[in-house]
């Protein structure tokens, strides 16, 4: 969805839209978190106004995820929401120095042109709600490291770790640091 700058006023404005989720899944295959796609596309509910030059946007997104778990490595549906605030300030003036704001702050960012593609930015905070490392729950116990079997659905027949009696040795040693 796109926004025209000059649709943009001080009174807040309201809009719900949908963005559709294969540009995000195209997103997450070509980048290093290859553990998530979005099934169905991005409910997102926005307000918006302008201060001056500046723009605000404030909104919640919500998506449908399916996820791959980090421990034992089964596919796992889950919800994505994330509520978010995002000032953007035209290009062409550049950053105060005053104004304490970065470049890299995640609710600050720049624009140019007469219109604001509000894609990017549904994307980038859904990236942002998305965990670093998904698990399908809390106390998933993952997979055996021997024999391979999720640890979640049934106990594995593994004997128990044995350490090499040759190195019995080095837990005696104690290390003393200054």
């Amino acid at each position: 969805m796109r926004l025209r700058l000059e649709d943009i006023t001080a009174e807040a404005k309201e809009v719900a839209f949908v963005e559709p989720e294969m540009e995000i899944n195209r997103i997450l295959a070509q980048g290093p978190v290859h553990e998530y796609r979005v099934e169905g596309p991005i409910a997102v509910q926005l307000s918006y106004y302008r201060a001056g030059t500046d723009l605000f946007f404030s909104g919640h997104l919500s998506a449908h995820t399916v996820a791959t778990c980090a421990r034992c490595a089964e596919d796992f549906e889950a919800s994505s929401d994330r509520a978010f605030r995002l000032v953007m300030a035209p290009k062409s003036i550049g950053l105060d120095a005053d104004a304490g704001l970065r470049a890299d702050d995640l609710e600050f960012s720049l624009y140019e042109g007469d219109e604001i593609d509000l894609g990017p930015l549904v994307r980038e905070q859904l990236l942002l709600a998305l965990p670093t490392r998904p698990l399908c729950r809390d106390d998933c116990r993952g997979l055996c490291p021997h024999c391979g079997i999720n640890l979640n659905r049934g106990e594995c027949k593994c004997e128990a770790y044995h350490p090499d009696p040759r190195f019995a040795v080095l837990r005696s040693l104690k290390i003393v640091r200054n």
